[in-house]
């Protein structure tokens, strides 16, 4: 879920991210156009080009000049090894503590998620 209380740019960062951790977008495929994406999400076009230039800082997205924006290959490998470690370093530890002070087993977890 994304957090509304994030800065524009960096939802539409877990917007994008999402879409090609879930294979709407594949390495080598063209994202939308920043006017396209921004109208899509009733963004500025500025934060959208904001959030498309932060894939780019990190290499996930490149840009073929007069052509448009493309997920970099290997992208979606990348991203979701750097989401693993995000939700590793910020999300869990909360998560395992609040599992024990309440007493929840790891069968019990286990048989509760669906994967």
């Amino acid at each position: 879920m994304i957090d509304p209380n994030k800065p524009v740019y960096l939802r539409l960062r877990e917007t994008i991210a999402n879409a090609i951790l879930d294979g709407k977008y594949a390495d080598g495929d063209m994202l939308p156009s920043v006017r396209a994406l921004a109208a899509e999400e009733g963004a500025n076009p500025l934060t959208v080009a904001k959030a498309y230039q932060s894939f780019q800082d990190d290499g996930l997205v490149i840009v073929r000049r007069g052509i448009g924006m493309f997920v970099a290959n290997g992208a979606s490998v990348r991203l979701r090894s750097m989401q693993r470690e995000a939700f590793l370093r910020d999300v869990w530890p909360p998560v395992a503590d609040q599992i024990r002070r309440i007493g929840i087993d790891a069968r019990t977890l286990l048989d509760d998620i669906e994967v």
